[in-house]
């Protein structure tokens, strides 16, 4: 209420000097009140700001914790992951080393599986094919391709030559048929190389093995090489 509505008021009981001059002490004194009341509105959103701060200050406490936690996950994760790629290499240094010393032990059982088979391999010709050696094995490169063994033989009369591939089992239930073809195809190649230079010369393919599964055995035949495995002589 402004002064003049409460002038106007208190004339209905009072004269109007009365009234004007009570509406005025009455105006003064309520002002300040009202002030006052402002005042303590005012102190009482600050104060909800206030605790708002903290709560802010406490959550950003709180997520500068959490920071610090995840930094702290990082760098173990780091020293972690360092951790396993030094092991990593480790193994694979290992493992590279394992595979040097098989692939050197495979070579090792090859070569003396190729040695026995020249030793064995002329008496067994000739009592299984009739085949008399005229000379000793060799291991030689002919148009390209590296037989394992090479050899003339003489059978009625004819000159044989005889061209032989080592391997030391084809025996596993897992091969594939690709496989098996791998090889006979392999030696297939060393026999046509071993043709283009003898030309008109017939040629005995052999496969010399520890031992070979049965429908290795067959699919050689089919393709005209005789499977010789170590057992047998």
């Amino acid at each position: 209420m402004d002064k003049a509505a409460m002038t106007e008021r208190l004339e209905r009981v009072f004269p109007p000097e009365q009234a004007g001059v009570l509406a005025g002490v009455i105006y003064d004194a309520y002002e300040p009140l009202v002030k006052a009341s402002d005042f303590n509105e005012l102190k009482a959103i600050v104060a909800e700001l206030a605790e708002a701060q903290k709560q802010t200050d406490r959550r950003l406490a709180e997520l500068a914790a959490s920071q610090q936690e995840l930094a702290a996950s990082q760098r173990e994760l780091a020293e972690a992951q360092k951790r396993t790629e030094d092991r990593l290499g480790r193994l694979v240094t290992v493992v590279e080393g394992l595979a040097l010393e098989v692939g050197g032990l495979s070579r090792a059982a090859s070569y003396a599986l190729e040695n026995e088979a020249y030793r064995m391999l002329p008496g067994l010709l000739q009592g299984r094919f009739g085949l008399e050696l005229l000379q000793r094995f060799v291991r030689t490169e002919i148009n390209g391709e590296e037989i394992n063994l090479f050899g003339r033989a003489r059978r009625n009369g004819h000159i044989v030559l005889i061209v032989g591939e080592t391997k030391l089992q084809v025996a596993e239930r897992r091969a594939r048929r690709a496989e098996r073809r791998r090889v006979l195809d392999q030696l297939e190649r060393k026999v046509e190389a071993v043709r283009r230079a003898y030309p008109g010369q017939e040629i005995m393919p052999i496969l010399i093995t520890h031992y070979a599964r049965p429908a290795f055995l067959q699919e050689a035949e089919a393709r005209g090489v005789t499977v010789i495995q170590s057992f047998e002589w």
